[in-house]
C-alpha cells in the first residue's frame, strides 16, 4: 500500500486518464492510446508533454515494423517517478472516499 499524497499535476481528467492507461504496461503505443483515451493527437500530444515536462512519463520513437516507409512510431511510459506518484494520488483519493466512523 502506498501513502497517499494528493497530486493536482495529475488529478486533471486527461491526466489521470493516460496515468491509469500506462500503470499497468511498460509502454503504450501513442496511437493505441489516443484511441482507448478517445483524445486527439494534439491533446495527447499535450497531456504527455506536461507529465514528461514533470518527469512522470518519458517517450521514445521507433521505427515502425508494420510500415515500408521511415515513419516512425512514438510510445510513452510512466517513469518510475510517475509511478509513485500516480500511485500516491490514487492512495489519496482512496483515504477520501473511505467510510468515516466519526461517530
Amino acid at each position: 500500500m502506498h501513502e497517499g499524497r494528493f497530486d493536482e499535476s495529475i488529478h486533471a481528467p486527461t491526466r489521470l486518464r493516460l496515468c491509469a492507461a500506462l500503470r499497468p504496461v511498460d509502454r503504450a503505443d501513442f496511437a493505441a492510446l489516443a484511441e482507448v483515451l478517445g483524445l486527439s493527437d494534439a491533446t495527447l500530444s499535450k497531456t504527455v508533454g506536461a507529465l514528461v515536462g514533470l518527469g512522470y512519463a518519458s517517450t521514445s520513437k521507433q521505427s515502425s515494423p508494420d510500415r515500408a516507409d521511415a515513419r516512425r512510431t512514438t510510445t510513452v511510459a510512466l517513469t518510475a517517478a510517475g509511478r509513485r506518484a500516480f500511485d500516491g494520488h490514487i492512495a489519496a483519493l482512496t483515504a477520501l472516499a473511505a467510510p468515516r466512523s466519526d461517530g
